[in-house]
């Protein structure tokens, strides 16, 4: 009886131990590594050379070098959930995510290290705009930032090269960098965006770097490279994507909603879909066709710059967060059930007499 008691003391000290622990928090806690990472909710992919990457929740980045039949955990310093990646080149990479992120690979994804994160953004901002004698609003801005805390989460990113790129993300969060994540500049105060609306995606056409937010927030870069001017927004609802390449520019997003532009950005054009759940991601084949994805799983096709679009049947259809175009016709898909793949078909645009052609 006497050493039940000791055992049932000794447990119940573990138990207040463990209670009494201070939680880690998830910018200070690696990404653990699990068999089921390719499995596990992912949210983007990117390429990196011949290398896929792909990307998602409780920091896990995963590589693959035989075009998506095999993937390797990568090590990551922090377990939040990311949301984009993008690679400048074949070795220097970044990834964006929750708590004000920014993560950064110099050896094409195998590895990960933390440039920023949502507990600096705050204090950046303050320095940066005190430095200035910036306008009370962008103070204010950053005081608040800083007092909130590490809760705010970059949604995209966009790097031209190895030196240069933004991070965008909620209520107006906008950095640059110069030097590759070395320093980050604050850009609040640089875009046309009165309301803070969140920054979904940034993409560029070849010419001209774009913005596209909630509420229909439109912008594009001066040409002088100075702010991000705002378009005349086609929708007043939120644009979740962009598809860019020269002459051509979709913003898609909340409702199956899409709108192209031949000029800039400077006028659209609404381009029917048939879709009433969200578009949430795009891709593009070295063919030139372009293909849309859906929150619920449905895959568009185009095979003239976007200006018609028509369904394709892939098979089981599932939430689709993010696309890629692999060899052989594949398609790689990710989404809350991790990584998948689907065959593609060529695509068959109809003329105006409803007529298949190639």
């Amino acid at each position: 009886m006497y050493s039940l008691k000791l055992l049932a003391l000794a447990l119940a000290l573990v138990a207040g131990h463990c209670v009494a622990a201070p939680p880690v928090d998830v910018l200070d806690q690696p990404a653990q590594s699990s068999k089921l990472a390719d499995r596990s909710p992912l949210l983007d992919l990117a390429q990196a050379g011949k290398r896929l990457i792909a990307v998602g929740q409780r920091g896990h980045i995963l590589y693959s070098d035989d075009q998506g039949i095999h993937w390797t955990q990568a090590r990551v310093p922090v377990s939040t959930d990311l949301n984009a990646v993008q690679f400048a080149t074949e070795q220097q990479g970044w990834a964006v995510g929750h708590d004000g992120v920014v993560l950064h690979s110099r050896d094409g994804g195998s590895s990960w290290e933390k440039q920023l994160d949502g507990r600096q953004l705050g204090r950046l901002m303050q320095q940066y705009y005190s430095a200035r004698s910036e306008s009370e609003q962008w103070q204010e801005l950053s005081k608040r930032i800083e007092t909130e805390g590490a809760d705010k989460p970059f949604l995209d990113l966009w790097f031209s090269d190895e030196l240069n790129g933004f991070v965008v993300g909620a209520f107006n969060l906008i950095f640059r960098t110069r030097d590759g994540g070395k320093s980050w500049e604050p850009w609040a105060d640089r875009i046309d965006n009165p309301s803070g609306y969140h920054l979904n995606a940034i993409a560029d056409d070849g010419k001209h770097l774009f913005i596209a937010g909630e509420q229909g927030l439109l912008v594009r870069l001066a040409d002088n490279g100075e702010r991000f001017q705002a378009l005349t927004t086609p929708y007043e609802g939120s644009f979740f994507g962009l598809s860019a390449q020269p002459g051509m520019l979709l913003a898609y997003g909340l409702r199956g909603h899409v709108y192209r532009s031949k000029d800039e950005g400077l006028s659209w054009t609404k381009v029917p879909t048939g879709l009433n759940s969200s578009i949430t991601a795009s891709a593009s084949d070295r063919h030139g066709q372009l293909y849309l994805f859906a929150q619920t799983g449905q895959v568009l096709a185009s095979k003239d710059q976007g200006e018609h679009f028509q369904s394709l049947d892939l098979g089981p259809s599932a939430p689709i967060y993010g696309a890629m175009l692999a060899e052989q016709n594949r398609l790689l898909l990710v989404g809350p059930r991790g990584i998948s793949q689907r065959l593609l078909v060529p695509v068959q645009q109809e003329d105006k007499r409803g007529a298949p052609h190639g």
